[in-house]
């Protein structure tokens, strides 16, 4: 095996002499040994005198060959993807020059059984793919001499069956093995008789495409079309006809399957490199071109890859396949994978980069009147399909398009002078400064356009520098004419392309028109000017306004002051709303919240001092609310504001020690001390606000868990919170968040239980454990007092339950013990339900086992769903229960039945039966030490169904 490249040349060489060795005899079997071992050697079959000399020990003997065919199958799971063309060559060599005897054992022993194997193998056995690339080799030699009929013979009594079998992976192998070898046919048949072969493969092709499996009628679907593709002038028409429209009219539509669909398209592609094919495809494909508008994504994307091929070859109009309004439409709804694929098929319509400006310009016009927003879509990625010049070379013509309407416009009201030379003439009679809504696409255009080819142009100073001059000179006039919000927001965005100094009249004025706004601004009013100061290094200003209007929105602590001192009283109205939708929008954005957090550490701190005036707000919303002149959405803001700042102090200065952590523990006894008591029997809007506190503080605290910005003080602190919380009379229904904040500790420290931090970790998961243990009690205890509020809580929680369990058992070699605590308490709780629910049953008619999840309690029903969506967790949770069997935990006939009732559900998950009958048969041993005399009613009407379902499960 670690035969270097000249011992394998060298080897060949003396391949004759294996001729003097007797195959029977003793002293062969050392020798047949070491050939055996070539056979599981890369560079043995990596070299041509290799692959000779292996295809040579074929014709040895034919009891080698089958020692050699055993060998190669159990090495071939370990041979690289790429030798298996190798080990194929092999093999067709030794069939080439095998006769007799040998030649029927290559054929019949080696070859059929790989046929046999192809066809019955599972999808997710590891060889399978390498046996269909085997095969798919001896495919490919169909022009070599005796390989049709081979093929047509070996594949003869099992490829056929293989077509009929009632297992849909069998099919779906059996199809695309048929398809790789169509047509199979014997040379030496009369004509007769191979046309009427042939039939029978075309008959077997529309049954295919008929077939109730979706897998296998994408491989129909695949084999039409490979078929028609490599033999359209060797088909009949009809045939060709009937098939197509089969696949384009019936299967493009298939309902059932999207898999289905996107194979139809996918695969027409292959036909479509058949000229003789575009025809009648040019007929058959305008029928399809509703599948653009399919609802499932990859449809649309396998849709528009087909017009793109049918563009390519030239096998018909793409817009009269589909026509343009329909592609605009979808343009401008799909996401990027579908889009972008849009634009490069319109590419070349609505940006004929051989033609000039102009008509670059007329065709932006066109496509705005045609479609707004679709326009804004195909600037946004034509830079992937052009050259940065050609970007900025359309930036440059919009502009001057635009500054023309400004000029006819003034020369229209002056005197019916001859326009300026600027003016493009061909647009005259379709735009108008009047006409606000395609002023505003094309000016959004040129700043998607900047935006596409920001990094080229920073790369390039000498053109930044001409674009910025070009339209830093016409900025203020599109101000001054443009006027409408439409048009003013993306002239604002484009400023801020520019530095400040190359457009000074407007940058001086961007902080007033900040200043000035209604306190009920929409966003659209105030982004872009904050983007341009951010872009400008100004963000000291949008931080100094923040701080001033939060100050004197929310009441903060001053010292008294003199009644002999002058102090100037502010009119301007306080704008404490607008403020915090300015920081909201600055923290949102990467880019505006990186320039925040880059100011001085005082004035954030300012800034954070100002918010923190809000816990006193909120607690006097709890107290006193009639006397709060702040509204209470705009308080827990403000609120959920400071903390989320906190956290970016933290993660900005977090080399400054624990400072914001601190910060936020405080803030944590806060809730703990002033807010957590609203939790109990107090007034609905009292535990209401109470509440949404609490949640906007647990939410900011599972952000700081996500990111890895806590440390094990922080954690046992929020834990020791949760716990609190959930005590509380209203703190249930907090648990969807307390739920999130335990998946996200336990991950951390699962994650990080290394050595060094090991007692810690373990100390934080016990506590994890506890907390997971209360909420199951809790729940527990609800349902017995609120069954309807119970199931809502149970319905909110699946998803974050769900996550947490399936990170504990994802991370179970980190940590065993907490896995098995948690499982622990998970069977426990389920158990206990289950029997209470059996003890509780009044009519003894009753007590019927569950058939599915929701015949179990409202508890029980949750958690078994959770468990049953993930494999390694049922087969976890089984082994639980059969541990707590084995340790006779469970006893009671009762407890026994609940047992058996788990096992009924976790039978439809995905579990070998053998390990539900092991499990069965511990509970049916236990079932024989019941004393009937002992019992009670109860228990005696459950065990006589109970030991008949047991019977029925071990039945073999």
């Amino acid at each position: 095996t670690k035969s270097k490249a000249v011992d394998v040349i060298q080897l060949w060489h003396f391949h004759e002499a294996l001729q003097s060795f007797e195959f029977n005899s003793e002293e062969s079997n050392q020798v047949k040994d070491l050939l055996l071992q070539c056979f599981m050697s890369v560079n043995h079959m990596k070299k041509e005198e290799g692959r000779r000399f292996l295809s040579f020990l074929f014709s040895w003997n034919v009891e080698f060959i089958k020692m050699i065919h055993g060998t190669i199958k159990n090495q071939l799971q370990f041979l690289p993807k790429s030798m298996i063309v190798h080990v194929a060559e092999i093999y067709f060599r030794a069939w080439k020059k095998a006769s007799g005897v040998c030649l029927e054992t290559i054929e019949h022993g080696c070859i059929q059984d790989f046929m046999h194997h192809g066809i019955h193998l599972p999808w997710k056995s590891p060889v399978h793919s390498k046996v269909r690339e085997l095969l798919s080799y001896l495919h490919q030699q169909k022009l070599r001499q005796g390989v049709d009929e081979m093929l047509y013979h070996l594949y003869q009594p099992i490829l056929w069956r293989g077509l009929k079998a009632t297992n849909s992976e069998v099919r779906a192998n059996a199809a695309i093995l048929f398809v790789e070898s169509f047509p199979l046919r014997d040379p030496g048949l009369y004509n007769e008789e191979t046309d009427i072969d042939i039939q029978r493969q075309f008959e077997e092709l529309f049954n295919l495409l008929d077939d109730p499996h979706p897998l296998v009628r994408s491989t129909g679907v695949l084999g039409v079309c490979r078929i028609a593709g490599k033999y359209w002038e060797m088909i009949p028409p009809s045939i060709l006809t009937n098939l197509l429209t089969k696949v384009l009219c019936d299967l493009s539509a298939d309902t059932s399957s999207a898999d289905v669909r996107c194979s139809v398209f996918k695969c027409l592609s292959v036909t479509l490199d058949n000229k003789m094919s575009h025809p009648l495809l040019e007929q058959l494909l305008p029928r399809v071109k509703n599948s653009l508008h399919d609802n499932s994504e990859k449809v649309r994307v396998a849709f528009v890859d087909l017009l793109l091929k049918i563009k390519a070859v030239k096998a018909a109009k793409f817009w009269k396949i589909c026509p343009m309004e329909h592609l605009l439409a979808r343009l401008e709804l799909d996401a990027r994978p579908a889009a972008r694929r849009i634009v490069n098929l319109l590419f070349n319509s609505f940006f004929p980069v051989t033609q000039t400006e102009e008509v670059w310009c007329e065709r932006c016009v066109t496509l705005i009147q045609m479609n707004p927003m679709a326009a804004r879509k195909f600037y946004q990625y034509a830079h992937e399909h052009t050259a940065p010049t050609n970007i900025a070379k359309l930036m440059l013509a919009i502009r001057r398009c635009l500054t023309a309407c400004i000029q006819r416009a003034t020369c229209n009201e002056d005197s019916d002078d001859e326009q300026s030379k600027e003016n493009i003439s061909v647009l005259d009679t379709v735009l108008s400064v009047a006409d606000s809504s395609t002023m505003a696409s094309l000016i959004e255009i040129i700043v998607i356009l900047w935006r596409s080819i920001n990094k080229a142009l920073n790369e390039n100073k000498e053109a930044k520098t001409y674009t910025i001059r070009k339209f830093a000179a016409v900025l203020p006039e599109y101000l001054k004419n443009f006027t409408d919000d439409s048009c003013t927001v993306p002239l604002v965005t484009l400023a801020s392309f520019m530095p400040a100094s190359a457009v000074p009249t407007f940058s001086c004025g961007v902080l007033s028109k900040l200043r000035n706004l209604d306190k009920g601004a929409e966003e659209k009013k105030y982004s872009s000017l904050i983007d341009c100061l951010c872009q400008w290094g100004k963000v000291g200003h949008v931080l100094e306004l923040i701080t001033d209007w939060v100050s004197e929105g929310l009441p903060q602590k001053t010292k008294k002051v003199s009644q002999r001192t002058v102090r100037i009283q502010d009119i301007a109205e306080p704008k404490l709303e607008l403020a915090l939708h300015f920081l909201e929008y600055v923290l949102t954005h990467i880019k505006n919240r990186e320039c925040l957090l880059a100011a001085p550490q005082e004035r954030l701190n300012q800034l954070l001092k100002a918010l923190g005036a809000v816990t006193e707000v909120l607690y006097s919303f709890l107290i006193t609310p009639e006397v709060c002149n702040i509204n209470r959405d705009t308080a827990l803001q403000a609120f959920s504001l400071q903390c989320r700042l906190t956290v970016h102090f933290q993660n900005k200065f977090c080399a400054e020690g624990r400072m914001c952590l601190v910060a936020l523990e405080e803030c944590a006894d806060w809730v703990q001390e002033k807010i957590l008591p609203f939790l109990e029997d107090s007034e609905k809007h009292q535990s209401e606000i109470a509440r949404q506190v609490l949640e906007v503080y647990l939410l900011v605290c599972k952000d700081i868990f996500m990111i890895g910005l806590s440390d094990s003080e922080f954690q046992v602190q929020l834990l020791g919170l949760a716990m609190a919380v959930i005590h509380s009379e209203k703190g249930i229904l907090c648990l969807p968040t307390i739920l999130s904040i335990l998946n996200e500790i336990a991950m951390g420290c699962l994650v990080q239980n290394a050595d060094d931090t090991k007692e810690k970790t373990k100390d934080i998961l016990d506590m994890v454990q506890k907390v997971f243990h209360k909420i199951l009690e809790i729940l527990a205890r609800r349902i017995r007092k609120d069954q309807d509020q119970a199931v809502q809580i149970l319905q909110s929680i699946q998803f974050a339950l769900g996550e947490f369990i399936n990170t504990i058992q994802c991370w179970h070699g980190a940590n065993e013990a907490i896995h098995r605590e948690v499982l622990s308490t998970l069977l426990a709780a389920v158990l206990a339900e289950i029997i209470h629910s059996l003890q509780k049953k009044s009519d003894l008619q009753d007590l019927v086992p569950p058939e599915t999840v929701a015949d179990l309690p409202s508890l029980s029903s949750c958690l078994m769903s959770v468990v049953l969506k993930f494999p390694g967790l049922i087969r976890s949770f089984l082994n639980e229960l059969t541990e707590c069997l084995n340790s006779e935990t469970i006893q009671k006939v009762v407890q026994m039945v609940a047992a058996l009732h788990i096992l009924l559900i976790l039978r439809s998950g995905k579990l070998k039966l053998a390990a539900i009958k092991d499990t069965a048969a511990i509970i049916h041993r236990n079932f024989q030490k019941y004393n009937e005399m002992e019992s009670s009613d109860i228990e005696r009407a459950l065990f006589k169904p109970s030991c008949k379902l047991l019977e029925n499960l071990l039945l073999p």
